[in-house]
């Protein structure tokens, strides 16, 4: 299977796609395609990286992905054994040239705007996943009406972006691979060091090429992404009462606690220990 760009699987003549994602884990490589994807997290817990961006995302959680928009799913099986995940994929062309176009359909562009740096849904969640959860039994054109009203909601509700930064140019094969093995690799190793010459042989890349290659795809350097990698794995384990931070700071990754401190305060804005009073 090509890691990028990923080809979504869809019967002949079948403009909206109806996925299920059930099993340990989400897809977990680096990926890209060309459908807009709608997805409700119906079970399940992890990070997903959406461009230049480290998320956390749990059950409950809506989300918009945008066309040819890099992510990758994380996820977390320490909390959920089973991991559930329903999706609704199109293009902008899906019904047509001019669908979207159309007067009535016109005010989906701002649907279009918030995929294109990803989105998550904060507001009116219990009812969109009510209605991804019909989707189930629905007919091909039930699931279309569910669509439209899926769509109508997400209009009506407040998201914050998933990404800050997305490379324009569309991954080839090889880039794609280059960059699946460089978030697969840090994504299974951000608790052990890594330095340069580590990650820069993942890449099959001398450490300065590796460098330039990496900040101009996400508009930070490698350590930047480590970092935040190690402090969003440190946000889920603080809602853990039961563990030290002195733990969650060696678990994360970090040599010693003072700097895993500075550090988190430095991306979050608070302490660690303020975090968890927070959350």
């Amino acid at each position: 299977m090509k890691i990028l760009p990923f080809k979504i699987s869809k019967s002949e003549n079948v403009s909206l796609i109806y996925q299920e994602d059930i099993g340990e884990i989400f897809y977990d490589k680096l990926h890209q395609h060309e459908e807009i994807q709608l997805c409700a997290i119906v079970e399940g817990e992890g990070n997903l990286v959406v461009g230049d961006t480290i998320n956390e995302y749990t059950s409950g959680d809506v989300l918009v992905i945008g066309s040819n928009l890099p992510h990758v799913f994380k996820s977390d099986t320490s909390t959920y054994k089973s991991t559930f995940m329903m999706t609704l994929f199109f293009t902008k062309d899906s019904f047509g040239e001019r669908f979207f176009k159309l007067g009535d359909f016109s005010v989906v562009e701002k649907l279009f705007k918030i995929s294109s740096t990803g989105g998550k849904v904060t507001s009116n969640q219990t009812a969109l996943m009510a209605l991804f959860l019909s989707l189930k039994k629905a007919s091909y054109l039930d699931r279309f009406i569910i669509f439209l009203r899926i769509v109508s909601l997400i209009l009506t509700s407040e998201s914050v972006p998933l990404s800050n930064f997305v490379y324009q140019k569309a991954y080839s094969d090889n880039e794609g691979k280059r960059m699946s093995n460089v978030m697969d690799f840090t994504m299974n190793h951000f608790f052990t060091e890594i330095n340069l010459k580590t990650i820069s042989g993942v890449s099959n890349m001398t450490p300065n090429a590796f460098c330039r290659y990496f900040k101009q795809r996400t508009n930070k350097t490698y350590f930047q992404f480590l970092i935040e990698v190690r402090i969003e794995n440190a946000c889920r384990l603080l809602k853990n009462k039961d563990l030290l931070v002195s733990e969650i700071s060696e678990k994360s990754g970090f040599k010693n606690i003072s700097n895993f401190n500075r550090k988190f305060k430095s991306v979050k804005g608070i302490t660690p220990s303020a975090y968890r009073l927070s959350s």
